[in-house]
Parts: structure tokens; sequence; C-alpha cells
């Protein structure tokens, strides 16, 4: 398949450059589940081929544990040569600090604007007029994740939406099943994220999120999400604080539980553990309410540097990211949909077809709290939903600290 994609992307006149110096390249990322790393090494084996050497640097963790050290290195003077970051205003600060490469003339020289869609994601990599990043994929929070085998080996009907599994779960805990499993702060804080669309709804989110309304996070649609997330707090486990994402989707996969409400990074564990969308495990986008994406996703930088070589290399890589043949190989391993409209997918599982389908439609396409916050807002809000998740707090409560953030939202 390799080579059929290769040769496609020669007779399209794409440019797969060959190094004319071979170059070591420190790379940092946070992809080290069993999915992640078999996507990652997509990524290290075509850079590889470019003559240059692909250095891995994994940082265990999320994103939120790796972003610190990432930026800590590069404000240091110990910069990496290229790092996965979140699409989004991560690197902000970085940019403004004039600490990273300036990708603009590589991106009009590959036409990146009318190849990558949908354009608000290019969009997300733009300061001051000047390309900083390079999108890779598009990876969104919202879906929730089922096995099909739990509820039918127990005679309990197959979800279709969230409240349909919220009234499955008394019937789960007899049966010994933790109706949602979760973990980490990043995962807890997701649920209530995912929430705000599939609960609240689109204009409700925009609101809050976009506009920072402080009337809109009193409105009924805005009390519906927490009363929602409320509920999710009662059908998890007592052990899941810590508990890596990978792990809670194991879970779901064994078994042990009966659903997760995770990204479809999720999707590459259970491609990872041979299991089949529609037969094994069902995927609702959207919770099965409101089945629109979010347009997050990885992207990655590429620190300043004086070495020439250095800067060669990062150019290549940035250029093989967004190849054809990048774009087919990478995704279709990690779950997530490529940046690219114009590239091959017919091996592409269900739940893939389900979000290509939703990305179709550029009103079921949404920008994310990355994009939409800063990350000191991000950060509060965080902190609120694991206060409220973990605590008895009542949903007043949290609506009234909820208002007080996005009064002063940047």
């Amino acid at each position: 398949m390799k080579h059929a994609i290769l040769t496609a992307a020669l007779a399209a006149g794409v440019a797969m450059p060959i190094a004319a110096n071979a170059t070591d390249l420190e790379v940092t990322h946070w992809w080290t589940s069993g999915g992640e790393a078999a996507a990652v090494k997509v990524l290290a084996d075509n850079f590889n081929e470019t003559g240059n050497t692909w250095v891995d640097s994994a940082i265990a963790g999320s994103g939120s544990t790796a972003n610190p050290i990432i930026i800590s290195r590069i404000l240091g003077g110990n910069p990496m040569g290229a790092t996965q970051m979140n699409t989004g205003r991560d690197a902000e600060e970085l940019i403004k600090a004039g600490l990273m490469l300036d990708l603009t003339d590589l991106a009009e020289k590959e036409n990146w604007a009318e190849k990558i869609r949908p354009a608000k994601l290019l969009g997300a990599c733009e300061y001051d007029g000047r390309i900083y990043c390079v999108p890779i994929n598009i990876h969104s929070w919202q879906w929730m994740w089922l096995n099909r085998h739990v509820f039918e080996d127990n005679g309990i009907p197959v979800p279709t939406n969230w409240q349909e599994l919220v009234d499955a779960a008394p019937a789960l805990q007899e049966a010994g099943v933790i109706p949602l499993a979760t973990g980490q702060p990043w995962q807890v804080d997701g649920i209530r994220n995912v929430m705000q669309v599939a609960i609240g709804g689109v204009d409700n989110y925009l609101a809050v999120n976009g506009d920072k309304d402080p009337d809109a996070v009193m409105s009924d649609e805005n009390r519906a999400i927490w009363e929602a997330f409320a509920q999710a707090r009662d059908m998890v486990d007592d052990a899941y604080s810590g508990r890596d994402w990978n792990v809670a989707t194991n879970m779901v996969i064994q078994g042990d539980a009966a659903a997760q409400i995770m990204g479809d990074w999720a999707q590459g564990e259970f491609a990872q553990a041979g299991q089949e969308a529609g037969v094994d495990y069902d995927c609702l986008p959207g919770l099965g309410n409101n089945p629109v994406l979010d347009t997050g996703g990885d992207a990655f930088y590429f620190p300043k540097t004086d070495d020439p070589d250095i800067t060669a290399a990062q150019l290549e890589l940035a250029s093989m990211l967004v190849s054809p043949e990048t774009q087919v190989e990478f995704n279709l391993v990690k779950g997530s949909l490529p940046v690219r409209g114009d590239v091959d997918l017919e091996a592409a599982n269900a739940c893939m077809k389900k979000g290509l389908e939703i990305l179709a439609n550029p009103e079921n396409v949404l920008p994310s709290t990355e994009q939409l916050l800063d990350s000191d807002t991000q950060g509060q809000i965080t902190d609120l939903a694991l206060e409220f998740f973990s605590s008895d707090m009542t949903v007043d409560e949290a609506l009234e600290q909820q208002q007080s953030i996005i009064e002063q939202a940047m």
C-alpha cells in the first residue's frame, strides 16, 4: 500500500524531498499508548526515508504534563528539533517571543491553504498573518465509546445516546459493570467539555466559549450540561483518579466498563486490540445527541535554530507531515481524520466514516475550546470541573463559578 500511495503522490506532483545532509532531529511528543506508538512509528519511518533521522523523545502523560516540559526547554535555550502540541493557542507566547520557525514560505510553496481543511485548522497555526505550525490530523473529543457485548450479554439495549446510557446505569452496576470509565483530571474535564455541545447544543457552546457571554452561562441549556455532568459523577468507579486514558479505554475493551467519553484517539486502542467497529464496539459522535466535531487535533511546531542543517530537516519534516502518503498512513493508525480532503481513505472503518461524513458539512464543524479560550481560562474551567466531579457541589454553585470565570475570560 505504501508503494501505491507514494506512486500516486508522485503522479500528483507532490514533492518527496531527500535530504542533502542527513540530520538527527529530536522530536518530542506525548504519544505513548499502544495505538499512539504505532502511529508515531509511521511518522518516524517516513521521515527516516528522507535521509534524516527521527530521534524520538516521548514524554509520558498527557499534553497537560508534556506542554510545561516542552515550553520550559524552549525558553531555557535547550530546544528540540520539532514538537507535537495541540492545535490551538498553546504555543502563542513562544511565537510572540520569536522562538518558533516561520513556515509561511513553505506553506505558500506547497499551497497548504488549498489542501488543508477545514480552513480554520490552518488558521489556528497563524499568528500576525504568518504560519508557525503544521496541523497533522483532526482529533475531536466529541465521542462516546461503548462495548456492545456488555449490553448484549446482560440483556440491555445498546445505547444510542447519553440518556439511554444513564437509564442503563443501574442495571449495569447490578451486573458488576462500571457504567462510565474515566481517569486523570484532563479526562474528567473532557467529559464536561464534550457535554458542552452534546447536551447544551452548538449555540450555547459558541455563546459561552466564543462570545464569552455570562448570560449564556446561566441559561437552561448550560444548566443541562452540569446536570448531565452530575449524572456522570455517579456512574464512575471509586478508583478512577489518576488512571491513564488508555487504561480506561481498555476497561471498555475488556468489558469491565460499559462506556467511555474520550476523543477519537481511543479508536487506535480498539484497533490494536483487534476490535471491529459496529460489531464489538460502537462510537457515538456528540454522545448520540448532537453529531458534530470540534476541530482540535495535533500540530507540529519547530523551534528556531542557528544550525542550517537542522532548519533544513525541520522544513523537510513539515513538508512530509502534510504529504498524501503520511496523511493516509498516519491517520488510519491513529484513529484521527486527515487534514487533507484529497486523500483516499477507502480503508477507513465505520467510526472514521462517521467522522468524515460529519466533517463534510462545515456547519457540523466547531472550533475546539483550545482555539476559543486562553490557557488561563481553560485552567480555571478545568479546576471547577474537577472540584464539582469529586465533591457534592451543586449545579447552582457550579454555574455561579463558571459565570465569574467567563466574565473575566480573554
